[in-house]
């Protein structure tokens, strides 16, 4: 079985043999999905894991307010900490395909209302305690009541009950759902025991690592669990750390003189300075990812779509990709989805800057004085810098945008999602569905937006409940006509993840969904001096 699986895995390098092929094979010759992907790795990088050793990464996000909760995981930081000490039912492979974790398998009803998950047998918590479909109800009750302040809520809501039956967690769903199982992989539902209603600070979750040190806004440290159901696919390292790096400049010293293993973020603009650093590579990857310019559509001057089209015409998108991105990305069009979803329809018209259309229904907004647009360093790459090409844009169309740069620490606590006109920047969904769940529906806790219609919801809300894909695909594409003309989300570009990776480190392979291979570099690369 192993000279097999070791032939495929080097065809599958050799791009003879897909990925969800070679999963699909394993899976059959009784192979975890985890322990599949590590040979994968091995072929793609010679020599396999190695055990020991203290891997650290330089990353910009950390705040001094940062906690542990899952539920309140909105940076870089939190998720990529997050990921080294708990984990979810399901996760997203590179490919798009699912990846069981605490979840050995799953099954739905033949109207994709009920669901069922078989939980994962001899997995232990950090404390010990021995995982239960329990402990999985648990924690997407927490989640999913009305009270929680969870940002996987908005994917969450239609959920009608939920139980736990031996090792089966079964939901029961008010509509039918056919991307339930792509739900579960959000990065807030990391389970905890008891769902973590007793203690959600506590930080015990099922990862390869238990919390040594939690230092907000400074550091955080996981020791390898000795523990940990499977040592052969992550936790190689005897420890791992985060460092709050929030500066750009500051990462890439720490990366050069080693002090870190990786950093996230690498500026587009300095992408080939980094290239020629001895010892570093750049690694990077197109997905879903993107940057916002988010207006809250109830709050003046943004309740007006005319100010709100005004400022859509007014940005240059092809600048920002070229002066921001240096390339690293393509040009957005006021939708949070692209080519890289499933469904997607790209017979869109594009959107360009155009100063006249901008000027027309700034004038038919009727409203006149400086607009206030609040940026900070930790937005997204080289936000500020876009603020201001955005502020140069718009004064050609006679738009007076007053940009405000905001401290780095707070700054997702106080100004996004709180602040009227403030850059953002999402990593994207597996679904079409998730994504406009999380951030557009009416209900939606991270609706930055304010972008509220009963009508809107309820297209959402049907289209996931939709078996037949080509209706759904014409379901998605009126969805996001709604957004792309009405929305208060200015979409300029999707980025490329781009990191910066020592050669010290072995088994690193981008993933379309996220920055350091979706938040896992930590937990399953390994140092190979």
């Amino acid at each position: 079985m192993s000279d097999e699986l070791d032939f495929l895995s080097r065809c599958v390098v050799a791009n003879r043999l897909s990925r969800r092929a070679f999963l699909g094979r394993a899976a059959a010759l009784g192979v975890a999905a985890p322990m599949a992907s590590l040979l994968l790795s091995n072929a793609a990088r010679a020599g396999g894991p190695v055990k020991g050793g203290a891997l650290k990464a330089g990353l910009v996000g950390g705040e001094s307010t940062d906690g542990l909760d899952p539920a309140a995981i909105n940076n870089q930081v939190k998720g990529a900490f997050a990921r080294c000490w708990g984990e979810k039912l399901l996760d997203v492979a590179p490919d798009g395909s699912l990846v069981p974790f605490l979840a050995t398998e799953y099954g739905a009803s033949a109207d994709a209302r009920t669901w069922t998950f078989k939980i994962r047998k001899g997995v232990t918590f950090h404390n010990g305690k021995e995982v239960t479909a329990e402990d999985v109800r648990a924690t997407i009750e927490r989640h999913a009541g009305e009270d929680t302040k969870s940002g996987a809520l908005g994917v969450l809501r239609g959920i009608e009950t939920l139980k736990a039956e031996g090792d089966d967690f079964i939901v029961t769903l008010k509509e039918a759902n056919a991307d339930l199982p792509y739900l579960m992989t959000d990065y807030h539902l990391i389970i905890q025991p008891d769902g973590g209603k007793d203690a959600p600070e506590a930080g015990i979750g099922t990862g390869p690592y238990r919390i040594a040190a939690h230092e907000p806004g400074v550091r955080e440290i996981g020791e390898r669990y000795d523990g940990y159901w499977a040592p052969d696919a992550r936790g190689h390292a005897e420890q791992v750390e985060i460092i709050v790096i929030n500066d750009s400049a500051a990462r890439m010293a720490a990366l050069r003189s080693g002090q870190v293993h990786m950093m996230n973020r690498v500026e587009p603009k300095v992408v080939e300075l980094v290239k020629r650093l001895p010892g570093v590579t750049i690694q990077n990857i197109t997905g879903s990812a993107h940057y916002v310019f988010a207006m809250q559509c109830i709050t003046p001057p943004f309740d007006n779509n005319d100010l709100r089209l005004a400022l859509k015409y007014a940005i240059d998108r092809q600048e920002m990709v070229d002066k921001i991105l240096a390339g690293y990305g393509t040009v957005g069009n006021d939708i949070p989805v692209n080519k890289a979803y499933p469904l997607f329809s790209d017979d869109i018209e594009q959107r360009g800057f155009d100063p006249d259309k901008a000027a027309f229904h700034y004038k038919k907004s009727g409203h006149e004085g400086p607009i206030v647009l609040q940026t900070s360093d930790v937005a997204f790459p080289g936000a500020v810098d876009a603020a201001q090409l955005f502020q140069q844009s718009a004064a050609r169309a006679g738009i007076t945008l007053d940009v405000r740069r905001e401290p780095g620490d707070g700054y997702w606590a106080e100004v996004w999602n709180v602040s009227p006109f403030s850059a953002s920047y999402w990593v994207g969904r597996p679904t079409q569905d998730q994504q406009y769940s999380t951030a557009y529906i009416s209900s939606a806790d991270w609706n930055e937006t304010r972008f509220r219609r009963e009508d809107f919801d309820r297209m959402v809300v049907a289209a996931r409940a939709e078996l037949d894909e080509g209706k759904r695909k014409a379901m998605y594409r009126d969805i996001a006509m709604i957004v792309h003309d009405e929305g208060g989300a200015i979409i300029p570009v999707f980025n490329d993840w781009v990191d910066a990776v020592s050669d010290k480190v072995g088994g690193y392979q981008p993933h379309p969904v996220g920055e350091l291979m979706s938040g896992l570099a930590l937990a399953s690369c390994w140092l190979q001096e």
